[in-house]
């Protein structure tokens, strides 16, 4: 069978990573790029730098992977799914929610596979951690806590640290545990005199009762990309930066002595350490999309889930500025 022919729109700081990796795995041929800005990072290769999506859609691509400004996406995605070309966008899927259901409506309306790049999805640690949850090995889930932080990114300049950062605790938050978000409170802040805002701190109600927190910010000096998920039966902790997964067990040694035991909760147990494969995340999402292309089983982040992850920012920054819950929608 012939290689499918993929297409790649944004050739900046994102881009070149998927340019590279569309190179990388089997059964794709990348066969045209684009970027009205050219090509900074010199990617393209023997490729002609072509300006527009309607150009790398002449080409005869199948699929196109889309990393311009989130602004964009809409209008970008839009023209490939009336052209019958599938679509892999970078997240956030668009800027606002209504934009967002409108390209998860038209890619389903068309019989096309649509998928977001959430890509912390497919970082090893957060794969074994949804493997063990849904095993039960943690028992009742309790809470689940986010960090996310550090430098600015010059790159980013459409959307505030929310809908860019936050976006991944969001999806992951859902995926790892297999629940809906149903509430949300949060508080932003711009301290680096921004249009959007660079600091978030929200707390969250999932599907069942599940708390969760998520601390968000490009104003720390070193990066934190942490994910912690407590239980009935301890803790998981996932370092995505590492790709670490330890798990905290609760202890099974009874305190004897009283005035301890009086104020003590669950008591340490033993720690553990999982050796986890680690292949990059890019590549195993660009291999899922590629067999969903294909039509093998996939497992990929759908534009409905994408949206749903929009809507939650979404909330984040309205509960900011009312100082209120935001209730969402089921």
């Amino acid at each position: 069978m012939a290689n499918l022919r993929a297409g790649l729109i944004g050739l900046g700081m994102m881009g070149r990573h998927h340019a590279r990796n569309l190179r990388a795995i089997d059964g794709v041929d990348l066969v045209a790029v684009a970027d009205p800005g050219g090509d900074p990072h010199g990617v393209a290769g023997s490729l002609e730098v072509k300006s527009s999506v309607e150009e790398l859609i002449a080409e005869g691509v199948e699929y196109v992977v889309v990393a311009t400004p989130t602004a964009t996406h809409e209008e970008v995605g839009t023209k490939l799914a009336e052209a019958g070309v599938h679509a892999l966008i970078e997240k956030p899927l668009a800027k606002e929610t209504s934009s967002a259901k409108h390209l998860a409506e038209l890619f389903a309306a068309k019989g096309l596979v649509g998928a977001v790049g959430h890509i912390e999805r497919y970082n090893p640690a957060l794969q074994e951690l949804r493997k063990r949850l849904e095993h039960g090995d943690l028992g009742d889930l309790y809470q689940v806590q986010t960090r996310r932080q550090g430098p600015f990114p010059a790159r980013i300049a459409d959307v505030g640290v929310v809908k860019d950062l936050a976006s991944h605790d969001i999806d992951l938050t859902a995926w790892v545990t297999q629940r809906k978000f149903e509430l949300v409170a949060a508080r932003t802040m711009s301290k680096a005199g921004r249009e959007y805002e660079d600091m978030v701190s929200a707390t969250c109600q999932l599907s069942g009762g599940l708390m969760s927190s998520h601390l968000v910010n490009w104003l720390t000096p070193t990066k934190e990309r942490i994910t912690i998920v407590t239980g009935e039966k301890g803790m998981f902790v996932a370092d995505t930066l590492t790709a670490d997964l330890t798990f905290y067990a609760n202890g099974n040694v009874q305190t004897t002595w009283a005035d301890i035991a009086q104020f003590r909760g669950v008591s340490e147990g033993d720690v553990t350490r999982f050796a986890i494969a680690k292949p990059e995340p890019l590549r195993t999402e660009h291999e899922q999309f590629r067999d969903a292309v294909l039509g093998r089983d996939a497992d990929i982040v759908t534009m409905e889930q994408g949206a749903r992850v929009v809507e939650v920012c979404e909330a984040m920054i309205e509960s900011s500025r009312t100082g209120q819950f935001v209730e969402l929608s089921n």
